[in-house]
């Protein structure tokens, strides 16, 4: 006789029958329960103190002590000859599946190895109820929903095959879930770069019509570099996305999907549903297919956990509590390291920066987008230049040496000032000298002028070059003529002694002399 399972309603209905003085028989006729179980149930009950009156109420305590002590009633089943050959090579059976072998060819092995032939009916009930029982998955708990507006899981998955431009190629998607609502969007891409991460995630926020504080994604390398469950470290990338688009990125714990199961429960509705079937002709339809599929089917459908309309639950929950959208696209900046040269400049995408002086030699590190290129040094900011194009250079001026300025920046107005401030006369000169053009052609000779006065002092570099400007000769190696033949080198003042310096090294003759002041 096969063993059904006795409810609690029936067990109390068979209490109360006895306590009106029904026989056994009669019980077991109105509730429909074996006799023998109703004999069982009654002298449990009476053990724990229920009495055969109909005054005697019965409680959900002797209901709770009477079905645990009584149990689930078995019967004792004896095995037969072929489970029994299966448990004595359990251990073989075992390592042919860890080898991936199935039911069919383990009865195969089992005959070639032992001689023992058992069914395969029989093997793969024994597989079933005794191997693969002690290695089922622990049960989870099942976390309540987060707030509205402010959790999204994202996770890649693979579509399938699609055939583009006469190629077959293998079509990824980033699958986003609002995990209160489960409103659901999908990018489709070709890869699963940290490029397709963070386009995905832009296109996501025109979609939903904001951003969601924190998004629950798993721990790939274009997201984490080094997983962790407490403290991740993120992609550079990743992290200079997150920290201009406004949200925190919450990283689910290694081979731990349960972390993010709004978004597990949805790819393979998703990829059956939305893609299969489908005949996207390219990329950029595949796109636009899908997101119609998610706002006309997906978000209109009635969902199996929450009984409701997804796109309804999203706009009238959801919706008004997202960060502001973006309302520019995001420039993605790249990262790279270069030596500084001799030059004081560093060649970035093909074109020419300058960097503050004294870093020649030096390894920096440069971020650039399409419109900003930043250098960095021992992390500190050094210099920012705009971008340029292929080819050409930014060289800012005030890089370059204090003395160096206004010949880097060809600054004929600057080097002028700078003469006159060494005299009425070498500013005219400097003047005269610049008047040509062009003029950032002369601005050496100023130099050189500039030059003269540091040796031969300002004021006989003002009146030599007072009296070649009444003579009209403006001419700097004249100047120069006039300067050495007007001031003399001064003779050293110090007078002659007649010793000679002893060299650094050198040795008194007395001391080589027999019996010196050396000798023993």
């Amino acid at each position: 006789m096969a063993f059904r399972e006795v409810r609690v309603l029936e067990i109390k209905e068979v209490f109360r029958h006895w306590q009106r003085k029904a026989s056994f028989r009669t019980i077991s006729a109105a509730v429909g329960v074996d006799r023998k179980t109703v004999r069982r149930y009654v002298r449990l009950a009476q053990k724990h103190g229920l009495q055969q009156d109909p005054g005697d109420s019965i409680s959900d305590d002797v209901l709770a002590a009477v079905i645990a002590e009584a149990g689930t009633p078995t019967t004792a089943k004896e095995l037969g000859a072929a489970r029994s050959l299966c448990r004595l090579h359990r251990a073989r059976i075992e390592g042919w599946i860890r080898e991936g072998c199935k039911s069919p060819k383990i009865v195969r092995l089992l005959h070639q190895h032992t001689g023992v032939e058992v069914p395969g009916r029989t093997l793969r009930r024994f597989i079933h109820e005794e191997l693969l029982e002690a290695h089922k998955a622990a049960s989870t708990i099942r976390l309540p929903d987060p707030p509205p507006g402010q959790v999204l899981q994202i996770d890649f998955m693979l579509l399938g095959k699609a055939n583009w431009n006469d190629k077959d190629v293998s079509v990824w998607a980033l699958i986003c879930v609002a995990a209160y609502s489960r409103h659901t969007f999908i990018w489709p891409c070709l890869r699963c770069t940290t490029a397709d991460v963070i386009a995905g995630l832009e296109a996501a926020w025109a979609f939903f019509g904001g951003i969601f504080p924190t998004v629950v994604a798993d721990n790939p390398k274009t997201i984490a570099i080094q997983p962790d469950s407490t403290n991740p470290v993120f992609n550079a990338d990743i992290a200079a996305y997150s920290q201009a688009r406004g949200f925190l990125f919450d990283l689910a714990r290694v081979r731990h999907p349960q972390d993010k199961p709004r978004v597990e429960r949805t790819v393979s509705y998703s990829r059956n549903d939305g893609w299969s079937g489908e005949r996207y002709l390219s990329l950029d339809l595949a796109r636009d297919g899908l997101a119609r599929w998610c706002k006309e089917v997906a978000g209109r459908r009635r969902h199996g956990t929450t009984r409701r309309h997804p796109i309804e639950d999203f706009i009238t929950k959801e919706l008004p509590l997202l960060l502001p959208p973006p309302t520019e696209r995001y420039d993605s900046p790249r990262r790279l390291e270069r030596t500084v040269g001799r030059d004081n400049a560093v060649t970035v995408a093909e074109a020419l920066y300058s960097v503050p002086f004294g870093l020649s030699g030096q390894k920096i590190s440069i971020e650039y987008d399409s419109s900003t290129v930043k250098f960095y040094h021992r992390r500190k900011l050094v210099k920012v230049h705009p971008r340029v194009g292929v080819g050409e250079n930014s060289i800012d001026p005030l890089d370059m040496p204090d003395h160096l300025v206004e010949l880097v920046a060809r600054d004929t107005g600057a080097i002028r000032l700078r003469a006159a401030c060494h005299g009425v006369s070498v500013g005219e000169f400097a003047r005269r000298l610049l008047d040509v053009q062009p003029q950032w052609t002369r601005i050496r000779q100023v130099y050189c002028l500039l030059d003269l006065c540091r040796r031969y002092g300002n004021a006989a570099v003002d009146a030599a070059c007072q009296t070649s400007l009444e003579l009209d000769v403006v001419e700097l190696p004249r100047l120069k003529r006039m300067l050495e033949l007007r001031c003399p080198p001064p003779e050293d003042p110090r007078p002659p002694t007649g010793k000679v310096l002893r060299p650094r090294f050198g040795r008194d003759p007395q001391e080589f002399k027999a019996g010196g002041v050396h000798g023993s």
